[in-house]
């Protein structure tokens, strides 16, 4: 069986490395010169089942109408009258009633990725600085506090476990953390590291394996006709070039929404755009008072990762501006300026700025399952939660992916045997 997986991002990979395990052949396409250059180059670094909470809330949607005139708002609207974002939030505005059932959905999920991602970062070698130390979640004040309380109620539905902490226990968790917070949830299980490492590291461990890495191939459209496999049409140094596939999987982030359309079916993703900064943690003093304890700061809706000994990863933010990319100053001002309050005997001169797109539906369930068209699989908006997901949903899709290869087979061995039994003709 070939299978072609478009995109290589962190699903992508993930994908292609699952379905390589079961033996079979794999292609992947990736538009940029290597995996992991996009949404998957430098996001917050968790692995985070214990920020599993969806999104759709009405406490969400008020801080959004109040944040529409603020640009340096935690969650950014940038109002468009393309059918696309009204679409989208019409869905999340019609998916607010299952917000609990999605939460514990995504937690469940979240806890699952673990065995998965860790098993193969293991036998495969990857090193991507991986802490293994929690995650500790802050509060500021009372309300923020009880809210985290009742997610933490359904995060235990999903099987993971945070513990409340009192200010006290959680500087004893986290020495360097500085200021005033009412109390905070922490988190062992949850842990932190590179992104981008990690997808480099299973990209090169799935080539290993047989899988083929076609980067530089941008897809153009997708050709479906059943009992004829899919057309992958892409574009490769100025030239289009094609190759026909028994199945094709898209885990193209942003762009699979489009992808999707040329094949009949429909994927609201939309590209949610978030920040971040990696600090060089250049001098001693600034290495000392980095914390090494991965944090969520629900309140500024931040998140901060150390990655080795010598960067800090502070992401975050939400920003509702269609497909641009534009990495704004006044967007990086406050995830600077956090750094700068909380720990404030770190340098922050030496600061890289780089925004993503996280895919993202209505709903905030990743898409895993076949489309509506023979051959056509799809792993896509993750959202938020990506990397925390991605080992767990390119398992099942992998699944999925030979359970049709089996289908097909027997389907085959039955016409077959059908025509060899057939009653030979009068005329013959």
């Amino acid at each position: 069986m070939k299978v072609a997986v478009i995109g290589g991002g962190v699903t992508g990979v993930t994908t292609a490395y699952a379905l390589s395990r079961l033996g079979i052949g794999v292609t992947l396409y990736e538009r940029h010169a290597g995996p992991a250059l996009e949404t998957s180059f430098a996001n917050g670094g968790q692995l985070s089942a214990s920020h599993a909470e969806a999104w759709t809330s009405w406490p969400n949607v008020r801080k959004g109408l109040l944040w529409m005139l603020r640009r340096d708002a935690p969650l950014l609207v940038r109002p468009s009258a393309g059918w696309h974002q009204l679409s989208w939030f019409a869905e999340f505005l019609a998916a607010i009633p299952r917000y609990e059932e999605t939460t514990v959905a995504l937690a469940r999920l979240a806890v699952a990725a673990r065995e998965h991602l860790f098993s193969w970062a293991g036998e495969e070698g990857i090193g991507f600085d991986l802490r293994r130390e929690g995650i500790l979640h802050v509060c500021r004040d009372r309300a923020g506090f009880e809210h985290a309380l009742r997610v933490s109620a359904l995060l235990a539905q999903g099987g993971l476990q945070r513990e409340a902490v009192t200010p006290a226990e959680m500087r004893a968790i986290e020495p360097a953390l500085q200021g005033e917070f009412y109390g905070g949830f922490f988190t062992a299980s949850d842990s932190s590291g590179d992104i981008h490492k990690f997808t480099a590291g299973l990209a090169a461990a799935a080539e290993r394996r047989g899988v083929r890495v076609l980067c530089g191939h941008e897809v153009l459209a997708l050709d479906s006709a059943a009992a004829s496999g899919v057309q992958v049409a892409a574009l490769h140094g100025g030239e289009r070039c094609g190759e026909r596939f028994d199945a094709a999987v898209i885990c193209a982030g942003t762009a699979s929404r489009a992808l999707a359309a040329s094949v009949g079916d429909r994927v609201n993703v939309y590209p949610v755009k978030g920040y971040s900064i990696t600090v060089s943690l250049n001098d001693e003093a600034s290495r000392a008072a980095a914390p090494t304890v991965s944090l969520v700061d629900d309140a500024r809706k931040l998140v901060a990762s150390r990655f080795g000994g010598k960067r800090l990863r502070v992401a975050g933010t939400a920003e509702f501006a269609g497909f641009d990319r534009t990495i704004r100053p006044e967007r990086i001002r406050p995830l600077v300026d956090w750094v700068q309050n909380t720990f404030p005997a770190i340098r922050t001169d030496d600061t890289t700025p780089w925004a993503g797109l996280r895919p993202m539906t209505p709903a905030m369930l990743p898409k895993v399952g076949r489309g509506a068209r023979p051959g056509i699989f799809y792993n896509t908006g993750h959202g938020h939660l990506g990397w925390t997901l991605a080992a767990a949903t390119a398992d099942i899709i992998a699944q999925q992916v030979a359970a049709s290869a089996a289908e097909s087979v027997a389907q085959s061995s039955a016409i077959a045997y059908g025509e060899r039994m057939r009653p030979p003709s009068r005329a013959a």
